[in-house]
């Protein structure tokens, strides 16, 4: 234990204040630096006039989906790929493929949740649709209620059940 505040970039200890343990470090409130780290995808792509490979990080923010694809290798098989679709093409990256397609759903509907971008279906041509759970035009699934229904209206609250009516006067 050491008696004091450890800061890093600072010369010295403060010796001032409650006892701290060593590993507890304070950053300096001007450090410039990011507060949480950004999560990147690392692209590497050669360059075509002089033929290096480069590696680029590219922010998951600029990703606008996440896209899944089958298609039929030469052997015959069927193959499932999830990608992440960026505007410019060239950037587009894959994160999963398998042959067959048991668990492809599950993995692009977890990257779509986890990343927190809108799931998309490649069709065979290369074009994007946007995956909705619709049957003519209609959404399918659980809906919200935006008024409560005649029975739940009438009931009251825990805190307002336990509430004790006052007496009437007169």
């Amino acid at each position: 234990m050491v008696l004091g505040v450890i800061v890093d970039g600072f010369p010295s200890t403060l010796l001032k204040g409650a006892v701290y343990p060593r590993h507890l470090r304070h950053n300096p409130a001007n450090d410039n630096g990011p507060r949480a780290e950004a999560m990147t995808v690392t692209v590497r792509r050669k360059l075509d006039k002089s033929g290096v490979t480069v590696k680029l990080k590219v922010p998951v923010a600029e990703y606008v989906g996440v896209a899944v694809s089958t298609r039929i290798s030469e052997d015959g098989d069927l193959m499932s790929a999830i990608e992440l679709i960026h505007p410019d093409e060239e950037f587009n990256y894959r994160i999963f493929e398998e042959a067959g397609n048991s668990n492809v759903v599950a993995e692009w509907q977890n990257w779509g949740r986890k990343l927190r971008l809108p799931l998309y279906i490649r069709t065979g041509d290369g074009s994007l649709v946007a995956y909705s759970q619709q049957i003519d035009g209609v959404m399918v699934g659980t809906s919200s209620s935006r008024r409560m229904l005649s029975a739940e209206a009438e009931r009251r609250t825990r805190f307002a059940r336990r509430r004790k009516p006052g007496e009437q006067i007169g």
